[in-house]
């Protein structure tokens, strides 16, 4: 995959110096072309390296050019299907020699693929209709592997500085990971989702089928749903109030439940039309978050609110950032930078995501970052594991040109 995408900045960049122009290394880098190599390659290896693939294709896709998010928009859903045969001995491994005879049927081609299994529709022998999540075999021995692989490379094109150390970030990522392969363990946080939000109709969680589930499939009922991004369709008022549902959600999540989904890839969410429901999918990357972080997190937010700019650096030096010296500029703009992700909490009343170009100024800045690598460190693991749901919300709010009164639903849990 790095020898085929540098071949192909090589000849974008021949192609850019023969129209006359100076192309940067980052216009070499992000070309269709490229992109189409590292989808297809990540789609085939799975497991670690697709996630990482998919965390790119929805954290980074309004910042990279259309055509380049499009392509690896498909990796949100859209990995290699296993071969029949391969598919029949996970089962057999799952259930027996005579699994087939244990179901009344059994959808061979599944509903959709990801990155750690794949999803196929059954219907249990007293009529039930349900969905089987099977994993793909050997995912879960190559997670080390292919995190430490990804690391290699952004080491060795040069995206990641040599002397920024990432390796708790790293050791994290396999540990989260080795937990998402076990579907026992999702199924606990899958069962424990449906109890909590059982009352509340804005919502709907499949429920989890322990007579079906093993380690590597993870079964429960089959919920309809269309994906979540249709809802733009939908009336203002109703894109409004399903992404309200979602952020308030987001935020009883971290302040009252201290336990995350923070996966928010698009993929993981649906939305039944005949209901207004909106379907929650996928639980493999809940993290429980500890009391200290959601503590000092709180304090952030009230600062960020307040517009307390010396409180809001000292909570984000508690919860492990590094803030820089005092007065300095890399400071100022560690700030500004804090003050643009928390933009949607400082605003009195309804934030229009449909109109804010928070996105692009975010992107602007991250540019201006590089020009501080002295400062770089891995961020803290946590803050890192909760801005990814943050941004993956405000974003999703973005492609539903929603509008939402984010500090109303926040003041409630501060």
């Amino acid at each position: 995959m790095a020898g085929g995408v540098a071949g192909g900045m090589l000849a974008e960049g021949a192609r850019q110096w023969r129209a006359g122009n100076r192309p940067s290394a980052r216009d070499m880098l992000l070309t269709p072309g490229n992109a189409k190599r590292v989808a297809d390659q990540l789609a085939t290896m799975r497991g670690a390296a697709m996630k990482v693939g998919q965390m790119l294709s929805m954290d980074a896709g309004d910042f990279l050019p259309r055509e380049l998010a499009d392509i690896l928009a498909r990796l949100r859903s859209a990995a290699r299907y296993m071969p029949r045969a391969q598919l029949q001995r996970v089962m057999r491994e799952a259930y027996g020699e005579d699994w087939f005879e244990q179901f009344a049927s059994f959808e061979y081609k599944p509903l959709a693929a990801a990155s750690i299994g794949q999803v196929h529709r059954a219907q249990t022998l007293d009529g039930r209709d349900i969905v089987l999540k099977v994993q793909y075999p050997g995912v879960a021995a190559s997670i080390d592997a292919d995190v430490d692989n990804i690391a290699s490379l952004l080491r060795l094109s040069g995206l990641l500085p040599a002397e920024v150390d990432i390796q708790p970030l790293l050791d994290d990522a396999k540990a989260q990971l080795r937990e998402e392969a076990d579907y026992l363990i999702e199924a606990k946080y899958l069962a424990t989702f449906g109890e909590l939000l059982a009352g509340d109709e804005r919502f709907r969680v499949p429920e989890v089928l322990p007579e079906f589930t093993r380690s590597t499939v993870l079964a429960m009922t089959y919920v309809e749903g269309e994906p979540i991004e249709g809802v733009v369709a939908q009336a203002q008022d109703e894109r409004d109030r399903v992404m309200s549902a979602l952020i308030e959600l987001m935020f009883r999540e971290l302040f009252e439940l201290r336990m995350v989904q923070t996966d928010p890839n698009f993929a993981n969410y649906h939305y039944d039309e005949a209901s207004g429901r909106i379907v929650l999918l996928d639980f493999g990357a809940t993290r429980r978050f500890k009391a200290e972080f959601v503590k000092h997190y709180r304090s952030l937010a009230k600062a960020a609110i307040a517009g307390n700019h010396e409180r809001l650096l000292a909570a984000a030096e508690r919860i492990g950032y590094a803030t820089g010296d005092e007065d300095g500029e890399y400071r100022q703009l560690l700030l500004d930078i804090f003050l643009l992700v928390l933009e949607p909490l400082q605003v009195e009343g309804e934030y229009d995501f449909g109109e804010s170009d928070m996105l692009q100024r975010m992107s602007a800045m991250g540019e201006e970052v590089g020009h501080y690598r002295d400062f770089w460190q891995a961020p803290p693991t946590d803050a890192m594991y909760f801005h990814r749901k943050l941004g993956g919300m405000f974003l999703l709010a973005t492609r539903l040109k929603a509008r939402v009164d984010v500090k109303a639903l926040l003041d409630r849990f501060l």
